[in-house]
């Protein structure tokens, strides 16, 4: 008989109610949720069990799923963490680098699954992909419209951190230097973010966010010796271009256009291709993997390890940012 782990949920707000239904998809048994908040109707929870307090919910639960927000994290963090229980956070799983730093000491001496919601992780585009690139060039763009649920936080720890962790992902490499340059336009804290990162390894990422655009945009494109990959999280698609010479070009099948290009070296074809994409629920995907852990005792795709290495760089851009604005 297969087991099934209990989990509660701490936050109902917009993510929370979409965390809610996915978690009825998973294998977990959804125990109920918490949330202070008196403003929330009763029927946007009636199919839900309300506990009243944070203590009733983990004395309740194996687990928990942590989606209230940013500011609030770290002091949930620590209390189920103190009671022991496995804990998945959306991220940025805190707001500033010591908190995270004291999450990461405090989670040394405990056997406790600790996974971080980076859902582009599990995004159908980059599953396709997944540790078979080895980039040299990477460009991303991360742009929303305003959303004043994000302000807790600066873009870079609200949009721009997914990118940060898919780079650091893809880039086998330390980091060597850092470039970054930012401006406040609605909130306090940055709105829009274009930061440098260059890595031992010769790669360089390029990342811009923004969340005041007037349209979405949720690119990655990257470059390596033999090919041009772009993958598009928001339509959850992928066009990979690559260079071949005029008799392997007539070798390939399957694809979906084939440009001819005269070079020094003769003949060549720009071959794209569309690689088929497996459609799945991505948050419903990383909430499936946080119970396996549990149950099976293994290693999840983002953890205490993997997102500090994140907030570490986020820290850094921030700071590089902060400089330049004071010499603007």
């Amino acid at each position: 008989m297969a087991i099934k782990k209990k989990i509660g949920l701490l936050g109902f707000g917009h993510l929370g109610k979409i965390h809610a239904a996915c978690l009825q998809k998973t294998k977990f048994e959804f125990a109920g949720f918490y949330d202070p908040s008196s403003t929330i109707p009763e029927s946007a929870y009636s199919d839900y069990h309300r506990f009243e307090s944070i203590d009733d919910l983990l004395a309740a639960c194996d687990a928990v799923d942590i989606v209230s927000t940013t500011a609030t994290h770290y002091e949930m963090i620590l209390k189920a963490l103190d009671a022991g229980k496995h804990v998945f956070v959306e991220k940025p799983y805190v707001n500033n680098l010591e908190h995270g730093e004291h999450i990461g000491s405090v989670l040394k001496d405990q056997d406790i699954v600790f996974q971080i919601g980076h859902v582009e992780r599990f995004n159908p585009a980059y599953l396709n992909f997944e540790k078979k690139l080895q980039p040299k060039f990477i460009e991303g763009h991360r742009l929303a419209q305003f959303n004043p649920r994000g302000n807790d936080a600066s873009v870079i720890l609200d949009l721009m951190i997914h990118d940060i962790d898919l780079v650091l992902d893809l880039v086998n490499s330390d980091v060597a230097d850092v470039q970054a340059n930012g401006v406040c336009i609605i909130s306090e804290l940055f709105d829009i973010c274009n930061a440098r990162i260059t890595f031992t390894n010769g790669c360089v990422a390029n990342l811009t966010a923004s969340r005041i655009s007037m349209k979405q945009m949720r690119k990655l494109r990257i470059f390596q010796k033999d090919a041009y990959v772009s993958i598009d999280f928001l339509n959850k698609e992928t066009q990979v271009f690559r260079l071949f010479d005029d008799a392997e070009a007539q070798r390939i099948e399957n694809f979906e256009s084939n440009i001819e290009l005269e070079t020094l070296k003769g003949t060549q074809h720009v071959v794209i291709e569309s690689p088929q994409i497996n459609p799945n629920n991505a948050i419903a995907a990383e909430l499936n993997e946080f119970h396996d852990s549990i149950v099976h005792n293994t290693k999840v795709r983002v953890g205490i390890h993997e997102g500090l290495s994140s907030l570490r760089l986020a820290a850094q851009i921030y700071n590089k940012a902060k400089e330049n604005e004071h010499h603007v």
